[in-house]
């Protein structure tokens, strides 16, 4: 049968790595939006919604690659708890890069707020209403995901750097291509 995988793909990695570097992006984006006004704040709007866009084709791929490549299995000294914890922080993740974007995207059809995609071309708007008060009420709801998305950030920082540092069990090896095996 083979030695098990010990590192994911490089199409794994690239969509980790992709869709982390993107979030970032999005963080950036709004902090320069609030602190500017005028053409250059819709100008960094327009951008972020169009990386959220991204962002959430990109995690409809990263599903449907998991989906055809099953995760590596953890290692088997692992707690049971902390099985249960990474499986369920890393279903949360897909669910805020679903939900996140969708809920800005049906917030600006509910607005009747144009998408332009990097300037190339109109995303479709939804077929949904409700004006202003709706998508207030949506981007609520965004904002809201978003702070439980910096939440899963940090602790998916957190026992990542545990398992580098405490338990010295190759987890982080996994992921970033530059650490080496431990033996």
């Amino acid at each position: 049968m083979g030695e098990p995988r010990n590192r994911y793909s490089t199409v794994s990695l690239l969509m980790h790595w992709g869709i982390a570097l993107a979030v970032l992006i999005q963080i950036l984006l709004i902090t320069a939006h609030e602190n500017t006004e005028g053409p250059m704040s819709s100008e960094f709007v327009m951008l972020h919604k169009s990386l959220g866009l991204t962002i959430l084709v990109l995690t409809l791929a990263r599903i449907g690659w998991r989906m055809a490549h099953p995760a590596i299995r953890l290692p088997a000294e692992l707690p049971v708890w902390q099985r249960i914890a990474a499986r369920a922080t890393h279903v949360l993740f897909y669910l805020a890069l679903i939900f996140i974007p969708m809920t800005g995207w049906v917030a600006s059809s509910a607005a009747g707020r144009d998408i332009v995609w990097f300037g190339l071309f109109s995303w479709p708007l939804l077929p949904v209403g409700g004006g202003r008060e709706t998508a207030r009420s949506l981007m609520g709801l965004h904002g809201l995901a978003v702070k439980g998305l910096y939440v899963l950030i940090a602790l998916h920082v957190l026992a990542a750097l545990k398992h580098q540092f405490i338990d010295r069990d190759n987890v982080l090896h996994r992921m970033i291509p530059l650490i080496p095996r431990r033996p």
